[in-house]
């Protein structure tokens, strides 16, 4: 009889740590939907925001300024979001979206030297593109949260 209750014990803790272990990669994977979600939703804020603000930066040193530490934060957001440690649910998603990420990155430091905006190379660069081509990634992202 104790022996029969040893192994029921042994089984039921088995089991607990087994429902622990996928309770946690589902924390896991649902925070790191939150996460690409919002910053997937920074960047398109930008897109939508960007052309506007070009505009008044080409006439106003202030929001020019505003642009140019705007893209600065973006940069350092782009940053933090590659290096996530994505769950094993999302590696492949998070490895498209760092690749995107890393032309946005390239496509910042042409338009922003030394910290400082060079205003007609953002006009014509592919910033805006790039970011919805990222952003068309959002629902799949937001599928792994469910």
């Amino acid at each position: 009889m104790k022996r029969n209750a040893g192994i029921l014990l042994v089984f039921l803790s088995a089991l607990l740590l087994g429902a622990c272990s996928l309770l946690d990669t589902a924390n896991q994977t649902l925070d790191y939907a939150n996460q690409a979600t919002g910053h997937l939703t920074r960047l398109s804020d930008f897109a939508q925001e960007a052309p506007q603000q070009i505009k008044e930066a080409a006439t106003n040193p202030d929001a020019k300024k505003e642009l140019e530490n705007r893209l600065n934060s973006m940069k350092q957001d782009i940053e933090r979001f590659n290096g996530l440690e994505a769950p094993a649910a999302a590696k492949e998603l998070h490895q498209q979206l760092v690749a995107k990420n890393e032309v946005l990155l390239g496509q910042i430091n042409d338009v922003v030297d030394n910290g400082h905006l060079a205003l007609d190379k953002l006009q014509n660069s592919q910033i805006i593109q790039t970011i919805q081509d990222a952003a068309g990634l959002i629902d799949r992202i937001q599928n792994l949260g469910l």
